[in-house]
């Protein structure tokens, strides 16, 4: 039975350790009240003997059946939410996120890790392939068959602004044991309680299936013992989700390996939104509305969070100006995630601020507790804003910046100008039809999700879902972090060439022993 005691420690296979690098201490953003236990860090030697434990259970672990992987992940799932309260007030105390944003957070964690129980017993993430040989061609074909296998041990690093679905059990967690990756997972500082907590469940649940211990590590520290984590030769592949400068850092230190290594880094966005004429002219206000809904969501904490508007000038953006000034003067500021965050928040307003052609138009109430986010609206011209790169910067938290354009020509122009983002989002009604043809072109290119008619806080949790985009959104354009797509970042293919029949993997032997859905000769199916 999992624990529910927070110690301070690390999980280190299926040891609890104690560090003996710094000492962390949580702190409630909302009161500045220091959180007990102190949290001992680890060093190098730490995170060696993790990624060591890692990678000797690797090829046992990748080796399971899917259907154990499957029932793993369940168990993770089913003991997130036997935690109960604990896990949530512990959460709420770490993060000052609302209680119903965690409880909505932590079933999403679950249905994530059931969602990858679901992907493997479908089969199709190991791409089986079979071309027979054909003896009698000139030149002869041999037998050749492929399947996708695991990479090898990750390491992951948890997000501030998802404490449960981008940490220690999240997306990258999941879908890299999916996999059959064993996992080293690095706590962010801002919440390890949290990340104790639903550490211990994992362990747990590597002990209840039987699985080797290193299949499942939990580190604390700083930036030495992140480094050490993806310097280290066990480790194949890096998830991380936090700020481009983190990314790019990690990027760095995986490319200076002997060794290099992807780095899946979820980065910067402001996820643009073009509010077409047709939409504006019929709902205006509405959107306005919602737009700020959206942008105040989570204290604007969200990598989907909207921190650009672009318009074509006319009386009805009037409404819209309008509209979205008066019902941003009613929100309250909100609590962040973190002094640190909060100090960022208030430094990439401030600079905003200052650039020439810019000017803030709008604000919420002003603060009135200890790291606070005021919201905030700023307005330029397209030509001002394509002339100054750093209206652009992604200020993370609730600020945005509407930019106005002369023609539709002109809004293009900045789509075009724009560096890749996670999401864009377009506002049309059937009057903009050919306006949102061509700006849907530019779109493809820049994102990985366009949404129509819809804001882009919240990304659902399924099979078609991509979580990703072009640099700096991410480090790498191919991947997704969210949905079903998200284990392919943790797999590689490999041919078997005229492999005797008694050694060849489960899912490439005649007569399909796991019913997986294979691509035989050129046809799909699951004979």
């Amino acid at each position: 039975m999992t624990t529910t005691a927070i110690t301070g420690e690390m999980l280190i296979g299926a040891s609890a350790v104690r560090g003996t690098a710094e000492i962390l201490h949580a702190t409630n953003p909302a009161t500045g009240e220091i959180l007990a236990p102190a949290f001992h860090g680890g060093d190098a030697a730490d995170a060696a003997r993790a990624c060591a434990l890692a990678e000797a259970a690797f090829d046992t672990y990748r080796n399971t059946s899917p259907e154990t992987r499957a029932q793993f992940l369940e168990a993770i799932a089913g003991g997130l939410e036997a935690l109960g309260d604990t896990l949530i007030e512990r959460a709420h105390a770490e993060s000052a996120l609302p209680l119903a944003r965690l409880q909505g957070e932590r079933a999403r964690t679950a249905n994530q890790l059931r969602l990858f129980a679901s992907v493997l017993r479908d089969g199709r993430w190991q791409a089986a392939t079979l071309d027979a040989a054909l003896p009698e061609r000139t030149p002869p074909r041999p037998d050749l068959r492929l399947q996708k296998i695991a990479v090898g041990p990750v390491a992951v690093f948890g997000a501030s602004n998802f404490p449960l679905a981008f940490s220690v059990a999240g997306g990258d967690t999941a879908s890299a044991l999916a996999a059959g990756c064993p996992v080293v997972v690095k706590a962010h500082p801002a919440h390890p309680g949290t990340s104790e907590l639903v550490g211990r469940v994992i362990q747990q649940a590597v002990a209840d299936a039987g699985l080797p211990e290193g299949v499942f590590s939990l580190l604390a520290g700083g930036f030495a013992i992140g480094t050490a984590l993806v310097a280290h030769p066990a480790i194949q592949a890096v998830g991380f989700t936090g700020s481009r400068s983190g990314g790019l850092a990690l990027v760095q230190a995986a490319n200076s390996r002997p060794q290099p290594i992807p780095v899946y880094a979820e980065m910067s966005s402001i996820n643009p939104v073009f509010l077409l004429p047709a939409a504006l002219n019929a709902r205006a206000a509405d959107i306005a509305r919602n737009l700020v809904e959206s942008l105040v969501m989570g204290v604007g904490q969200f990598c989907t969070n909207p921190g650009l508007l672009l318009a074509v000038e006319s009386p009805a953006l009037d409404v819209f100006r309008q509209g979205t000034v008066a019902a941003l003067a009613e929100k309250a500021a909100g609590t962040m995630l973190t002094p640190g965050i909060c100090q960022a928040y208030e430094k990439g307003v401030a600079q905003l601020s200052e650039i020439e052609g810019l000017r803030r138009i709008g604000s919420g109430l002003a603060a009135n507790g200890p790291n606070q986010a005021r919201p905030a609206l700023f307005e330029t011209t397209a030509a001002q804003f394509l002339a100054d790169h750093r209206m652009e910067a992604e200020v993370f938290g609730p600020t945005s910046v509407l930019v106005v354009c002369r023609d539709h020509a002109e809004m293009l122009a900045v789509a075009r100008r724009l560096e890749g983002q996670l999401t864009a989002t377009v506002q049309a009604d059937a009057g903009d039809r050919a306006e949102a043809a061509s700006l849907l072109t530019v779109l493809e290119r820049k994102v990985g999700r366009v949404l129509f008619n819809g804001y882009p806080t919240g990304v659902e949790v399924a099979y078609a879902m991509v979580h990703g985009g072009p640099f700096p959104a991410t480090s790498d354009t191919r991947s997704t972090s969210v949905g079903a797509s998200a284990i392919e970042r943790f797999l590689r293919p490999v041919c078997y060439q005229n492999v005797p029949a008694e050694l060849l993997p489960p899912v490439l032997q005649d007569g399909n022993p796991l019913g997986a859905w294979r691509l035989k000769d050129g046809q799909l199916g699951r004979e």
